[in-house]
């Protein structure tokens, strides 16, 4: 489309607003791109996505457009940094299509557990057919050498080969003798720190057949770690201080401990064996036995708790315990090769995986609603799955997304509650963590004493009132049997009225008009106070009420808000006039960029005031000292810099036509003094605007960055 067109709509906001499914391609595109075939979204473009260095999302847990008015003043500097802003139109589970679960997830009748095995939950034979491992393996038992990688498979999943080049310097096991279905399977996981160097090894455990741990060995990495990843690898700086252990050590023992027949079993061991810097030529991989549609792979965690009924990589527990990891993977590959493809497929496990998380968007939901509202959701059938999640494609490309918050979330869809965590210590967490990620989700919320109850009932009511006195003035005194006509004239010329009415409590008759613009009534408050208006000497004001003590101060922040640079406000035009009547008269302007005629939503015509937009603010400095008192086709114009962006603009035309003509009576009514309990909270906000600061700061150039709001509906 073209440019003046598409920023005319965005500017006034005709096109401020976009979808759920809109979002996703937008993330999906940056965090994949083209090599991965995704898309460019349908509704913007990013240029050389492959310059990005990464793609960070910043949620605010319960939050929506309504607080962002609200403390629009305690978030300063996420008004600073973040230029472009939308609407996101609402739309049910929106958090739970972002983590990965299907937008068509369809909430069905009765329970089912994790680990049943019950007949509504074993697939039919015929689905059975188009199960991913009955397609790979079919549907007879198999022996164990059935299910080692082959070298097509090993090089296609980043295996260490012999005589790549690559490979150069790596150990090799010399298990050279045939494996039989009988040969000895060996569990191998090991946990890695990040050094100068890259991932390396810092400890190993190994594993036999009988689950007895052979190896669990602190390991003394060659270069200065950068990072010690202890949330996921449990080590720390004291625990390696006194190791003398070295890489090549622990190749020497592996390589003594292993018979020549050995199979070795892991769940992405490729990762491991790349860290080892070992080669072995018979393996099996867990995360690829266990076969999903589309290269997706089920995480251990997941796979541990479905098929084996064991909970591993548990909160409580600092990092990972490889040696759990390792017997992990080997009893999985035991369970497979044991009960064969058929009963594996039996256990269902796409379906298992999306119970899990339409479960836990269930309770999350169910949280937040009355206790007398709350409907159990439950499965029946299998829930109908969208389109995979773009986290489960990052981690089949090898990227690995971070996702932090107080509801701890992977992409498979479980979630641990960590309600202790403070925001504090996630961002401490996200400032060392989203570095090392290419996508990351860091969810920042008011925690357990700042839930929706919380907030005052009134704070939607709160938040119109004052934009409603914020449109609002009040003009007088005029002299008795005044005419109404021309008063409504003179300050229709500062923009379009939403309704007047005659204050007569009053010693003297004053009157009382509602904008629906705040650029109108602020240009009323600016150009006509003090001014003879209808025979009168007239003082110009806004409503005195409590809330309306910082009106100042936020109307000088609306006008250096970064949307409305360059951007003016022209009043005063005859409703004859047209747009290329315009564009002609403002053609001599400077570096004008676009020019913007809103229309009344409900008539279709248009108002009497305009936007123009600059390339740059000088020159919109430079048009407001031509256009003020500037005549065009007999009326004289008024302008002033530009206070509202497209979507405070449809807020407020929301807001007025929710109200309706009632206006009048809520402008005698004062605000009520705000409760200790919001003071606590815009304490809160300003604390959280100052993490998005930090953390945005932190974040490497070429980052694209978004913040959301999502609300709690």
């Amino acid at each position: 489309q073209e440019k003046s067109s598409r920023l005319s709509a965005a500017l006034f906001g005709e096109d401020c607003e976009i979808s759920r499914d809109q979002l996703y391609e937008l993330l999906k595109y940056a965090a994949l791109g083209k090599c991965h075939n995704a898309t460019q979204p349908s509704w913007c473009r990013i240029y050389h996505q492959s310059h990005l260095a990464g793609v960070v999302v910043i949620v605010l847990h319960e939050m929506s457009q309504l607080h962002f008015y609200k403390f629009y003043l305690q978030f300063k500097h996420l008004r600073r940094l973040f230029r472009h802003r939308f609407t996101l139109t609402p739309s049910a589970n929106f958090l739970a299509s972002l983590y990965g679960a299907g937008a068509n997830l369809k909430p069905q009748n009765t329970a089912q557990g994790l680990t049943s095995t019950s007949s509504e939950c074993i697939p039919k034979s015929s689905d059975l057919q188009c199960d991913p491992i009955i397609r790979k393996y079919g549907e007879k038992k198999r022996g164990l050498t059935s299910y080692t990688l082959t070298l097509e498979e090993q090089k296609k999943n980043d295996y260490p080969i012999k005589g790549s080049p690559g490979c150069k310097g790596y150990i090799y096991t010399e298990c050279d003798q045939q494996r039989t279905d009988s040969s000895p399977l060996f569990g191998l996981d090991c946990e890695m720190c990040l050094t100068a160097k890259g991932n390396e090894v810092t400890r190993v455990s190994l594993v036999d057949a009988q689950g007895q741990c052979l190896l669990n060995e602190l390991v003394k990495p060659e270069t200065t770690v950068v990072n010690y990843r202890t949330r996921f690898s449990g080590i720390t700086k004291k625990m390696l201080l006194p190791v003398k252990t070295r890489l090549r050590d622990i190749q020497t023992r592996l390589k003594k401990m292993l018979p020549h027949d050995a199979v070795l079993v892991g769940h992405s061991l490729n990762a491991d064996l790349q860290a080892l810097e070992m080669i072995h030529p018979s393996v099996i991989d867990t995360s690829l036995l266990f076969a999903r549609n589309e290269g997706r792979r089920f995480k251990l965690k997941f796979l541990a708790k479905a098929v084996l009924g064991k909970e591993i990589q548990c909160e409580q527990k600092l990092g990972h315990d490889p040696a759990e990891d390792a017997r992990a993977a080997l009893e999985l590959a035991q369970f497979f090769i044991e009960q064969g493809p058929a009963k594996v497929a039996e256990l269902n496990l796409e379906m298992l995986l999306t119970a899990e998380k339409l479960a836990e968007v269930s309770q999350n939901k169910a949280a937040l609603q009355p206790q007398g509202h709350r409907v159990q959701k439950q499965l029946n059938e299998p829930p109908h799955l969208s389109k995979p999640c773009f986290l489960d494609c990052l981690q089949v490309t090898g990227q690995n997304p971070l996702l932090l918050g107080r509801q701890e979330l992977d992409s498979s869809g479980l979630c641990q509650s960590n309600l202790s965590t403070s925001n504090k210590q996630i961002l401490q967490r996200a400032l060392q963590d989203v570095p090392l990620s290419t996508f990351s989700i860091i969810q920042f919320s008011w925690g357990p004493e700042y839930i929706a109850s919380h907030f005052p009932a009134g704070l939607c009511e709160k938040v119109r009132s004052k934009l409603t006195d914020m449109l609002t003035i009040y003009a007088g005194p005029f002299e008795e049997g005044f005419c109404l006509k021309s008063v409504k004239k003179e300050f229709g010329r500062c923009g379009p009225i939403q309704s007047i009415t005659v204050v007569t409590e009053t010693y003297q008759p004053y009157v009382c008009i509602q904008y629906e613009v705040l650029e109108a009534a602020q240009l009323a408050m600016e150009s006509l106070n003090g001014a003879e208006v209808a025979g009168s000497c007239i003082k110009v004001q806004r409503p005195v009420t409590a809330a309306m003590l910082d009106c100042d101060v936020l109307i000088k922040e609306l006008e250096l808000d970064v949307e409305n640079e360059g951007v003016i406000y022209v009043a005063g035009l005859k409703k004859s006039i047209t747009e290329t009547d315009l564009q002609e008269e403002f053609s001599q302007l400077q570096d004008l960029e676009t020019l913007f005629l809103p229309k009344d939503r409900q008539s279709g015509k248009h108002r009497n005031c305009c936007f123009l937009k600059f390339q740059t603010s000088q020159s919109a400095v430079d048009a407001l000292e031509v256009i003020n008192g500037w005549t065009v086709k007999g009326s004289k114009l008024r302008s002033r810099n530009a206070l509202a962006s497209g979507h405070l603009w449809r807020w407020i035309w929301q807001m007025n036509h929710s109200i309706g003509k009632q206006g009048g009576n809520i402008l005698h009514e004062e605000m009520e003094q705000l409760s200790d309990c919001e003071q606590d909270i815009r304490k809160k906000v300003k604390k959280l605007d100052q993490h998005i600061k930090k953390l945005y700061r932190s974040l490497q150039n070429n980052t694209l960055c978004v913040v959301l709001f999502p609300g709690v509906n």
